[in-house]
């Protein structure tokens, strides 16, 4: 393994998911959970910002589909709103409970059930996903970064920010030679790694030999 990828490795390759609290399980909750922060992230606020909003749905009862579905609109807007998630708080806590209610109607509840339907495909899980409302191809790839630690089927999973961070600390912007540094169970935790070099040059830059 490359030094600047062991020490990628060692310093910033918590998931979004795990700072959210959301555990990298192949269960219904968690999934529904990571679906909802793919949700959060995909507007132009602050990472943080979502995380923390994600939470706040969470703490009032919105890491299911049925429990999300039962929060009133405004009980929604103010849990965004506790979070600071400004600018899209009414128009993503009406997203969010149609997104509920059809993760409830058309999954039962349970997004293994995409999974399967989508034949265990990379591009037709992708159409899948695209289909909740809020989530285009930027919550896609925010999702399936993440998932892939629970589906293996989706590795590797290095979008285009992903690859980004990698030009930036010199590594290979090819996704299967990048994904051939690590092994495929680390595969979500470079990726998030990735991503937050992309995003800050001065973690970039501390990570230069």
């Amino acid at each position: 393994m490359d030094a600047v990828v062991r020490k990628l490795l060692r310093e910033a390759s918590t998931t979004f998911a795990e700072e959210a609290g959301i555990p990298l399980k192949d269960q219904p909750a968690a999934l529904f959970k990571l679906l909802v922060l793919a949700n959060l992230m995909s507007t132009r606020i602050s990472s943080d910002i979502a995380m923390d909003a994600a939470r706040e749905l969470f703490a009032a009862g919105g890491g299911t589909p049925r429990g999300l579905g039962r929060l009133s609109w405004q009980e929604r807007v103010d849990a965004l709103g506790r979070a600071h998630y400004v600018r899209y708080d009414e128009s993503t806590a009406s997203r969010l409970g149609d997104m509920a209610e059809m993760v409830q109607d058309k999954y039962g509840g349970d997004l293994r059930r995409l999974a399967i339907e989508s034949g265990r495909d990379r591009e037709r899980a992708g159409k899948l996903l695209r289909e909740f409302p809020g989530i285009g191809p930027t919550g896609v790839d925010i999702f399936c970064r993440e998932a892939q630690a629970m589906w293996p089927w989706l590795r590797p999973y290095l979008d285009s920010l992903a690859l980004k961070g990698a030009e930036r600390l010199g590594l290979s912007t090819d996704p299967e030679r990048l994904a051939d540094e690590v092994p495929g169970k680390d595969m979500s935790r470079f990726a998030a790694a990735l991503v937050r070099v992309a995003r800050d040059k001065k973690l970039a830059d501390s990570l230069k030999p």
